[in-house]
């Protein structure tokens, strides 16, 4: 499909790029632009994609939600608005496949969201992130007051919140916010070795153990062990399972077919 503010590469074999790109507006995330990304992942040829790793076009990942269009919102407008961008940003977070965030730049207000809505974050050394709502009269609108607090626990998530501070990508790094800092100019080459690296994982088993981390969130301690073991003994019922084992013992490498 074509979009107007995304671009997408599926150049390399199991890995699809998306690009925002409104750079003109840093990326900014209007209803426009989160209708196209909730029709990309909607659509994601999950067949063939593997690994999907989410950036942005020129100097910032996603600088936030746009401020002009939200300036003249009511508060119906606003909760539909809200509501819109968590449930995108939710489908992002139940993809059956890994999905990688390479912040290349701002990630402030809905761009941290995103950010948070990704399995994994990589950052460039310039880039930063926050959550700066409080100065504008609101709060985090995409559930960051949620995923914020669930990554980085709930200390560093009131100050982030509460002071609406930008922190850069190394102090970003110390609380566990992002997984990786690296020079601007491989970022992608990082995200994409990332990628690669999940690609060697037997599929189905990388989907599992996705659900059973994400779904750990809402599940007593009681359940979360029930539901793992439930994903485990599934695993037995796929030849990926049969030929990584084989292989182990064999002492080759798997050829996993994410059946």
């Amino acid at each position: 499909m074509n979009y107007r503010f995304l671009k997408s590469d599926s150049s390399r074999k199991g890995i699809v790029i998306l690009t925002i790109s409104s750079p003109a507006t840093l990326n900014a995330l209007n209803t426009t632009i989160l209708g196209e990304i909730d029709s990309f992942i909607d659509n994601i040829d999950l067949s063939s994609a593997r690994v999907l790793i989410i950036t942005g076009e020129g100097k910032s990942f996603v600088a936030g939600a746009d401020i002009a269009q939200m300036s003249k919102m009511t508060e119906n407008e606003g909760y539909e608005f809200s509501r819109y961008g968590s449930k995108v940003f939710r489908k992002i977070e139940e993809l059956d496949i890994p999905v990688i965030a390479a912040i290349n730049g701002f990630a402030l207000g809905g761009g941290c969201e995103l950010a948070l809505a990704c399995d994994i974050r990589i950052a460039s050394e310039k880039a930063s992130l926050g959550q700066p709502e409080v100065n504008l009269g609101v709060i985090p609108g995409f559930s960051g007051t949620y995923r914020l607090t669930k990554i980085v626990g709930q200390s560093f998530a009131k100050e982030l919140i509460f002071t609406g501070k930008r922190i850069f990508a190394d102090d970003a790094l110390k609380i566990g916010l992002v997984n990786a800092v690296v020079p601007a100019d491989v970022l992608m080459d990082e995200a994409v070795k990332m990628a690669e690296s999940i690609l060697t994982s037997a599929p189905i088993a990388v989907k599992y153990a996705k659900k059973c981390i994400n779904d750990n969130y809402v599940l007593s301690t009681t359940d979360a062990i029930s539901l793992e073991n439930n994903y485990f003994s599934k695993c037995f019922a796929t030849e990926d399972q049969k030929e990584g084992m084989t292989a182990f013992l064999e002492k080759k490498k798997a050829d996993f077919k994410n059946k």
